[in-house]
């Protein structure tokens, strides 16, 4: 039986991009979310390396309302799992295989996406219920031809690369069968960020997103 998807999780394949923003400020982390949705991107990920992520979490909710899907990452406990999606976050993001988080995620009916690298992992990870399995760091395993070879003996897991996606390159991943990419400095460049071009943020998430649409449709 195929499972139905959560909107969130039809949310995150239909755009297919998750930028994640690492900021300074808190109005950056808003002016970053504004700026990816006149690009049609409609997915923000705040890393909780940051000591504002959850306030940047709620202030873009606030601000962007339906119109963004903000979600949770570098989530590594319970803890934290639990204040993010008391924050509002539609999603969690971690880099690593907890299965604590992930229970918890499921429990509270918030879409997980834990981190793994290797087949087994990859497998654990999503017997474990996590929605999505985020691929990381992609780019040190092989990348594009790595994912290729996931996807054989794993068909029906839905795979979110992170580390190494380019302008270059993505296309190729959505090809190769992943259901969305995670992309970071790719999209926020630090000097646009430290000069709040949030103009340089909408015109290099269009390119990501011309990019991708023109690969499903290959596809």
């Amino acid at each position: 039986m195929i499972r139905q998807l959560s909107s969130v999780e039809q949310g995150v394949v239909a755009c297919g991009l998750i930028p994640i923003v690492r900021f300074e400020r808190l109005q950056q982390a808003v002016g970053v979310a504004k700026a990816l949705r006149d690009a049609e991107v409609t997915i923000v990920e705040f890393p909780m390396t940051s000591a504002l992520a959850l306030k940047a979490i709620e202030k873009t909710i606030t601000e962007c309302g339906s119109s963004m899907i903000v979600g949770a990452g570098t989530v590594l406990d319970v803890k934290t799992a639990r204040d993010c999606i008391s924050a509002g976050a539609a999603f969690i993001v971690s880099p690593c295989v907890n299965p604590a988080v992930i229970q918890t995620c499921r429990r509270l009916k918030t879409v997980v996406c834990p981190g793994a690298l290797t087949p087994t992992e990859v497998y654990d990870a999503w017997r474990a219920g996590g929605n999505f399995i985020k691929v990381f760091p992609c780019n040190s395993v092989g990348s594009v031809s790595y994912i290729q070879s996931l996807k054989i003996p794993f068909p029906d897991i839905a795979l979110i690369p992170v580390g190494g996606v380019t302008i270059a390159n993505v296309g190729d991943f959505i090809k190769a069968g992943c259901c969305a990419v995670g992309v970071g400095a790719g999209i926020v460049d630090r000097d646009a960020l430290k000069a709040e071009r949030y103009d340089v943020v909408t015109k290099k998430a269009s390119r990501y997103m011309q990019a991708l649409r023109a690969a499903r449709e290959e596809r």
